[in-house]
């Protein structure tokens, strides 16, 4: 009864405390973080590690993402209930939103900057906007063979050059958009990737999409540096003759991470990670973890990888070196956590812990815990230096 008490108060002095922003600071250190239950959004810095405001009336939340200006003053959060939301994180105010599709899952913006692009479940396809005003450019649809309707579209990243990749979810393709002409996109279809992709990632040098497949074994991969673009299968052994699990990934964010040498991929129900040498894309070995993994994220410098896991053992965090590929820390962090999130170098990692509506920050080198925030029921956690990376 009394952490109840406690977490209660804590909020309440969080809720006092978070009035306004500062208009005229810099944004190279600060961030959003998501508070999935309650539609809001709390801007953040991580150089003194505290909350600065908070955001409300930003709709359904509960896989919500964001990507930032190039600039860094705005954040683009995707929601689920089909909400685009420009936010002014200076001002710590919207600046506007609208509901632009039924049910969108993520998104991502352009390299320049200029468009937006949406990746919808309902109607279907991707839409893409200009970033300042939100105003529509481009209503692409992602047919399925034999149908009138509209595929679901998940794993949508950016690429260099204007360009957008996504997976077609019922139509087991994956499409390249090319926007550097907006009156006349150019679209890519590779067909037949593998069935059902319903998660995806790019390298950090946008050369290599990745996309999961929920319906078979295996990955679907793509060099999008060649010059005709094929798809073709890796890892088809990958829960051959085994029994089949629930997909617990939620695709708002990729789940994979990557480092010079290797990929690491949750083996989703196996609590292994599977570990991808980048040279030959084979498997090189896996890691016993101690429950079934959602996300491997790598740290800044690739030396450590940090996964978290499904319901019911999301209390536990585990460190991966990633040079012996031995576990070096189990940490309880409490349940429900969700999401983790580096700061640019590298020097500290904060993790969403939801059923505790606390943020705890993590020292990564010591790997200890070195404070604790309150937010009300947290997920995902964006800092600004996104703005400059592919993919995110």
């Amino acid at each position: 009864m009394k952490l109840i008490k406690l977490s209660v108060l804590a909020l309440v002095a969080l809720c006092a405390s978070v009035e306004a922003c500062e208009e005229n600071r810099s944004t190279g250190d600060m961030g959003i973080i998501i508070e999935r239950a309650t539609g809001s959004l709390l801007i953040v810095e991580h150089s003194g590690n505290q909350v600065l405001c908070r955001v409300d009336g930003l709709g359904d939340l509960s896989h919500a993402s964001a990507v930032y200006s190039r600039d860094q003053a705005y954040a683009y959060i995707f929601a689920r209930d089909g909400g685009l939301s420009k936010v002014d994180i200076r001002k710590g105010k919207i600046e506007k939103r609208i509901i632009q599709g039924g049910n969108s899952i993520g998104g991502a913006i352009s390299q320049s900057g200029k468009y937006i692009a949406v990746s919808n479940y309902e109607p279907g396809g991707i839409k893409i906007f200009r970033s300042g005003d939100l105003s529509l450019v481009a209503d692409i649809p992602a047919p399925i063979k034999g149908s009138e309707r509209r595929s679901k579209t998940v794993g949508l990243v950016d690429i260099p050059g204007e360009q957008f990749v996504y997976s077609s979810f019922e139509g087991n393709d994956i499409f390249k958009v090319d926007m550097s002409d907006e009156k006349n996109p150019r679209i890519t279809q590779i067909e037949n990737v593998g069935k059902q992709p319903y998660d995806a990632l790019v390298s950090d040098d946008g050369r290599y999409y990745i996309a999961g497949l929920f319906g078979e074994d295996g990955l679907a991969f793509v060099d999008l540096w060649q010059p005709e673009i094929k798809s073709k299968k890796i890892l088809q052994q990958y829960g051959k003759g085994e029994k089949k699990f629930p997909v617990y990934k939620m695709p708002h964010l990729e789940g994979w991470a990557m480092n010079r040498e290797n990929a690491f991929l949750p083996a989703i129900g196996q609590k292994q990670l599977l570990v991808l040498n980048l040279q030959t894309w084979q498997e090189q070995t896996r890691i016993d973890l101690k429950a079934n993994p959602v996300f491997a994220m790598a740290q800044p410098d690739g030396r450590k990888i940090w996964v978290n896991f499904a319901f019911p053992d999301n209390q536990w965090l585990q460190v991966i070196d990633a040079m012996t590929l031995e576990v070096i820390k189990t940490i309880e962090a409490g349940k429900g956590v969700l999401h983790m999130e580096f700061t640019p170098r590298g020097d500290y990692v904060w993790v969403s812990v939801r059923n505790k509506n606390e943020v705890h920050i993590y020292n990564t080198k010591t790997l200890e815990k070195v404070k604790t925030l309150p937010a009300k029921s947290p997920s995902g956690i964006f800092f600004t230096d996104r703005a400059h990376k592919i993919g995110l």
